[in-house]
């Protein structure tokens, strides 16, 4: 791709959309090479889609309550995203489990976010989770995404300390403020054409800036 091209994507989210407002911010001052063509959310009350509405970005909203099961959810999910052509779909915040189907229709270009250093910690609750394990060290994980649930090739990582005093919410603070810093950088690899995933191994084509 070259500099004056921008990557066409679509991000999902479920909730207030944090990581979201971080990749607009540096999509709108020219820092990240994309295009969002749209912000998808499972959750009509999502904070995220008023992000999404002051930018300027298109949004939808498709409920899984009234589909009567994941595959068929996901499959009207995949028709709308498809509508929108992206070469990348970016999972931030969105709180569901995806189908093989899925996956597989977006492999090598779907990736997603998880507030751990994985493989440990995978799914739900993690700050408590290390807390309670005794961990010195916490972090998170941009991965691409397979069938294994947080289980994909790790982008990139950002670690912290965990510190005698700390809690659950402390921790989810600090974790997401290096979650802010990280995802778009993973992104602008991507979009730079930098790395690939070829089955499940990524191939890094160029060096990561720092």
């Amino acid at each position: 791709m070259s500099s004056t091209q921008r990557l066409p994507m679509v991000v999902l989210i479920s909730g207030r959309g944090s990581n979201l407002q971080a990749i607009l911010d540096q999509s709108q001052t020219g820092q990240l090479p994309v295009e969002i063509r749209a912000v998808i959310s499972n959750n009509a009350q999502a904070q995220g889609l008023e992000r999404a509405h002051r930018a300027g970005i298109e949004t939808q909203v498709l409920d899984h309550r009234y589909y009567p099961n994941r595959e068929t959810f996901d499959r009207a999910l995949m028709k709308i995203i498809d509508s929108y052509t992206p070469k990348l779909v970016v999972l931030a915040g969105f709180m569901r489990i995806l189908t093989s189907e899925f996956v597989r229709h977006y492999q090598g270009h779907l990736i997603n976010i998880h507030p751990s250093l994985l493989p440990d910690f995978p799914g739900l609750d993690t700050h408590r989770r290390v807390l309670l394990a005794g961990m010195r060290e916490h972090g998170a994980s941009v991965h691409f995404v397979t069938d294994k649930v947080d289980g994909g090739p790790i982008i990139l990582q950002a670690r912290i300390p965990v510190y005698p005093e700390d809690t659950a919410e402390t921790l989810a603070a600090r974790i997401l403020r290096e979650e802010h810093r990280i995802y778009p950088k993973a992104i602008r690899a991507f979009a730079e054409e930098k790395i690939r995933l070829e089955g499940e191994q990524i191939v890094w084509i160029k060096p990561l800036e720092a």
